[in-house]
């Protein structure tokens, strides 16, 4: 079983990088893709714990990317965590989603939302890259609410009166940089509710001539007409089809391997790669 897609306590996940690959091993995934967002900091504990536990780790990320007034994800795969142009524009991306947290709690705090700003940190682990994760964490904390799940629904979408922009690279300008880290790309979740008006198909074409080489069509936000989409864009661009969990750990609904990857998709994949963060194999 191959999970392409995991997030860890060193993003907006629920679990330390040591714990995500001891579930994973325990869900019987042989190999493990931890993604967290803009950032690489999980991945030597979950090198060593993969090792440990005899299970293969990918290496990658998840950038948020913005086209137009949207956000696109995209993963990257086996990346040069070297790169300093790649790092530089992570850095830049992390510290923006800190000062844009501050400015959402502030809006909800307004409105009489019981939240406040040391309320969020309380919930994002050092060194981890903040997001509006840890808004709902506070929200559940604080007893507002009781699962993520229902803050996306209202308050922390991209269409709520409390949703602030951060900084994050155009999806093409991140294709290229993941390209020149020596990376492969794959559109995260393309066509979900949120994000189906925003990755048209000339978006993907133009990433695709930037060297897309994936689209992540089996998903749990995605029903048989978005994976059908995706089948046609990846027959007529010559792209490869992913699956992945998108596990979040006890934040989101999504169990590892509910969706997975194709042993021969993994094949394309490693072989796209021109990068020093090759596959590691127990």
């Amino acid at each position: 079983m191959i999970d392409l897609h995991t997030h860890s306590t060193v993003s907006d996940g629920t679990e330390t990088p040591t714990e995500l690959v001891e579930a994973a091993a325990a869900a019987g995934v042989d190999v493990l893709g931890i993604t967290d967002h803009d950032t690489v900091g999980g991945w030597d504990e979950a090198a060593t714990a993969a090792e440990r536990l005899g299970i293969a780790l990918v290496r990658g990320i998840e950038i948020s990317c913005t086209f137009g007034e949207a956000g696109v994800h995209l993963l990257g795969y086996l990346t040069d965590q070297h790169d300093p142009d790649l790092m530089a524009e992570l850095a830049r991306a992390r510290a923006s989603r800190a000062t844009r947290l501050l400015r959402m709690v502030e809006r909800m705090a307004d409105d009489g939302i019981p939240i406040s700003h040391d309320d969020v940190l309380a919930q994002v682990a050092d060194g981890a890259t903040p997001g509006r994760p840890h808004i709902a964490d506070a929200l559940i904390a604080n007893g507002v609410i009781e699962h993520r799940d229902e803050a996306f629904e209202d308050w922390l979408t991209d269409e709520s009166p409390y949703y602030v922009t951060h900084y994050s690279p155009d999806p093409v300008r991140a294709v290229e940089l993941i390209r020149a880290a020596g990376g492969v790309p794959v559109i995260a979740h393309p066509f979900t509710r949120t994000r189906v008006d925003t990755v048209t198909d000339a978006l993907v074409e133009q990433m695709t001539a930037a060297g897309l080489v994936g689209l992540e069509a089996f998903h749990r936000d995605h029903g048989p007409d978005e994976i059908a989409r995706c089948r046609w864009l990846a027959d007529r661009l010559g792209l490869v089809l992913t699956g992945s969990s998108d596990y979040h750990g006890v934040g989101k609904q999504n169990r590892l391997a509910e969706n997975t990857t194709a042993p021969e998709v993994l094949a394309t994949i490693e072989a796209a790669g021109t990068g020093v963060t090759a596959v590691l194999r127990p």
